[in-house]
């Protein structure tokens, strides 16, 4: 189920269940990970993409392992706000996931994600080397965190 917006992504949520926020690339996929109570999201992985069916399966498996209970998506507006092709891309890479997982699937603004990922990894003092693998999904920390920096805001004024 693909929801518009993130209260709308909320109300469909199981209580308990943790997310998975991905920074969706033209070759990587980064997947970080939130804890139950949807307070603090982690950088998991990198996927390096291939074809949509490895990409899904590699996602579904790690939703499967971890008992996920819905999917963040890093939506990546023009600095305007408007929508060009790569969030017309992002969208048709959720319509494709629906297809294989009943999960709800949300969407985040993401614009900035990369460059806040790039200070963190640059004050950690991480190597040019040490950023370059990690940047994607340090990138989708990012995006979830703010998505579940929301999902709290909307817990706690009842919206």
């Amino acid at each position: 189920m693909i929801c518009e917006t993130i209260e709308e992504f909320a109300a469909a949520l199981s209580p308990m269940k943790a997310l998975a926020g991905l920074d969706l690339g033209d070759k990587t996929i980064g997947v970080a990970v939130s804890d139950s109570f949807l307070s603090v999201a982690t950088p998991l992985e990198t996927i390096r993409r291939s074809k949509f069916s490895a990409d899904a399966a590699r996602l579904l498996e790690i939703t499967t392992a971890r008992g996920l209970g819905g999917l963040i998506l890093g939506l990546p507006r023009n600095m305007d706000g408007t929508e060009g092709p790569r969030c017309q891309s992002t969208r048709a890479f959720a319509r494709n996931l629906t297809r294989l997982t009943d999960l709800p699937i949300g969407f985040w603004d993401e614009r900035l994600s990369t460059v806040a990922a790039e200070r963190a990894l640059l004050e950690a003092d991480t190597s040019r080397k040490r950023r370059a693998e990690v940047i994607d999904h340090v990138a989708a920390g990012f995006i979830l965190q703010g998505a579940l920096d929301r999902l709290a805001h909307l817990r706690r004024t009842g919206a």
